[in-house]
């Protein structure tokens, strides 16, 4: 899953080569006085993790994106413990800083449960097959694969993180935000108080959402070949998570999106209704085979057109990112080179798990792994070992590539492993959706542990208890992200795929294990062509972004957001451009208060409107109404 906030820390190289401040020529030494891992630090982290979860499940659902939220931990429990202590005074102990970076560590961790399969695999399964985990095996069996992660990243911190000081540019941003955040109170106070207030905003809109007035947000524009363009869709939504998306993701990410709303939407889609290549028939059809029969709904010929627009918009966004993956040959070439040395002297052994213990931890994880695909999913055992095997490999491959170049491929590794269990087994669709899923969660989880371990380091942190606190943050987000997903998607064949829950990511792992067990009949007509197209749109779009000159390249398409545009809806992507371009905007007329505060601002509103939609459904599952 994507991960597009991406916050520059503002760095020096040192002399070591490193990332970090320049008058600092090694890694400081451990601090082995102050508080980290107190039951105040693991509990916020694990309260934190379970609520920032479910804001990345109800974003992905919506947009097939997560967030790292470890500065949105760090700030919301510096702003809980100084609040407490601004009232209860001395009888609370100061918040420390290595207790946040405890915080954070579970924090982030929890939140990125949802790329463990929760928004994209176990989804495509039970569109395809309609098989539905309970609660309880769905959460054992996200926490496995994410624990599955964490133990690769125990084994690669010493030789990425000492031997070769690979940047990890969240981790450092991670630590950069911590160290101002403890050494500018007021500052810190100012940065809190905007996300807050930003949240607080985007909850009550997304409260008013349901009022008359919000359907004033809907942009009503002229006919195209026939047709109403509101009827496809065309318009601007009023949640304002999406004005929140587009600050976070940037001007260039989102006018990409703009660009494939208006390409699909705008230019493809009336010329292909009024030829009946796309039609509300065939959508009834479809929706009809998928157990999901009802009467025609005004939104038949967005669906219809969606249906369409995914098969193009699903091949630009696979071939974009095994492209984009290549450029990456170096470091996947650099992963199986061996081992060099041992690592920095000052860093003690004693700091890290036990070897001994970290392999024998990691074994055992790997065979609960393959028991769990063999007996929820119902895999060959020859499956379930080259899956694991695979994510053990991939999750170091996609390791190396996170630490050089701050971003995780998750995705693409999920997908290298639907391509090889679609040659292997071809019919099996829980093969190629589960093998991937274990692929794909493993290498998210694996890279956010080493960006945090990156962060301990430069704080003179403890790995040992920082993993620690990686595992407690991981269960309670598999708990909580199982839960609210159960909660909010009881039918994803019903659910899925539509004006309300879009779920890209679903739709590009559903497309590609449909496609391998019915072969192109699943494909509807027309798009065949559409999807050659964008295959060498996926193709030449990353090598000219590499090629091109620098000033040239603000201006390149991003093709997995304009891949992305082609599986959502209209609404969504322009409301997203709406969103980065306001936020160029302010740029322009305060770079100040943007360096400070954007970030701040845009996360408050993608945290208060996905924790208050979470809650309607919540309210609306236990016999509620409204929302």
């Amino acid at each position: 899953m994507t991960q597009p906030a991406d916050v520059a820390a503002q760095t020096r190289t040192s002399d070591a080569g490193y990332p970090g401040p320049a008058d600092q020529p090694r890694f400081p030494p451990l601090d082995l006085t102050s508080p980290q891992f107190t039951v105040r630090a693991v509990a916020t982290g694990m309260i934190l993790a379970a609520l920032l979860s479910t804001c990345n499940v109800y974003v992905g659902l919506k947009l097939g994106w997560g967030f790292n939220m470890s500065i949105v931990a760090a700030l919301l429990s510096y702003g809980l413990w100084g609040s407490l202590r601004s009232v209860l005074g001395n009888a609370i102990r100061p918040w420390g800083l290595l207790e946040n970076n405890i915080n954070q560590t579970a924090g982030s961790a929890g939140a990125s449960a949802s790329s463990a399969g929760l928004v994209a695999a176990i989804p495509a399964l039970a569109m395809l097959t309609g098989f539905q985990l309970t609660w309880s095996a769905l959460s054992l069996w996200v926490f496995v694969v994410m624990l599955l992660g964490i133990l690769v990243a125990i084994g690669l911190r010493r030789q990425l993180l000492l031997v070769e000081r690979l940047p990890f540019a969240s981790g450092v941003t991670s630590a950069e935000t911590l160290r101002e955040i403890f050494g500018h109170h007021a500052e810190a106070t100012a940065r809190f108080l905007w996300m807050c207030g930003a949240a607080v905003v985007a909850a009550g809109a997304h409260v008013l959402q349901s009022a008359p007035i919000a359907r004033l947000s809907t942009l009503m524009l002229p006919n195209v070949g026939g047709f109403p363009l509101r009827s496809l869709g065309v318009g601007f939504q009023p949640s304002l998570l999406f004005w929140g998306v587009g600050g976070l993701i940037g001007f260039r990410a989102s006018l990409s999106m703009l660009v494939g709303a208006m390409l699909a939407y705008v230019a493809i889609a009336p010329p292909l209704i009024e030829h009946g290549v796309i039609s509300v028939e065939h959508e009834s059809a479809v929706r009809h085979v998928a157990g999901a029969a009802q009467s025609a709904t005004p939104h038949d010929l967005e669906h219809a057109t969606m249906g369409w627009m995914l098969w193009p918009g699903v091949t630009l966004i696979v071939v974009s990112a095994l492209t984009s993956l290549t450029f990456s040959w170096r470091s996947i070439a650099s992963t199986f080179s061996g081992f060099r040395g041992a690592g920095d002297e000052s860093d003690s052994d004693t700091a890290e798990l036990p070897r001994i213990l970290a392999i024998a931890m990691l074994l055992a994880v790997m065979g609960l792994s393959m028991w769990c695909q063999v007996s929820m999913f119902g895999l060959a055992w020859w499956a379930a070992i080259i899956a694991v095997a695979m994510a053990f490999v991939l999750a170091l491959v996609s390791a190396r590539v996170s630490g050089e170049t701050g971003v995780t491929p998750a995705g693409p590794m999920g997908r290298v492993t639907q391509l090889l269990f679609g040659g292997l087994a071809p019919t099996n669709v829980a093969a190629n959706l589960m093998a991937g899923n274990v692929t794909g969660g493993a290498a998210s989880q694996c890279g956010d542990l080493l960006h945090d371990l990156k962060s301990g380091l430069l704080l003179g942190a403890s790995p040992r208890l920082q993993t620690l606190a990686q595992i407690f943050g991981a269960a309670a987000g598999a708990l909580a992200g199982s839960a609210v997903y159960l909660i909010l998607v009881p039918d994803p064949a019903r659910q899925l795929l539509t004006t309300e829950w879009a779920a890209p990511a679903v739709a590009q792992w559903k497309a590609v294990a449909e496609i391998f067990s019915v072969g192109f009949e699943a494909v509807p007509a027309g798009a065949p062509t559409a999807m050659l197209i964008a295959a060498i749109a996926g193709v030449l779009l990353p090598v000219l972004d590499r090629t091109v000159p620098n000033a040239w390249r603000r201006w390149m398409l991003s093709p997995a957001s304009l891949g992305l545009a082609l599986i959502v809806p209209a609404s969504y992507s322009l409301t997203i451009f709406a969103g980065g371009f306001a936020a160029m905007l302010v740029s322009r007329v305060s770079k100040k208060w943007t360096a400070r505060f954007l970030i701040a601002v845009c996360t408050g509103l993608v945290v208060g409107d996905s924790l208050t939609g979470v809650s309607f459904g919540v309210w609306q599952a236990l016999g509620g109404s409204g929302g």
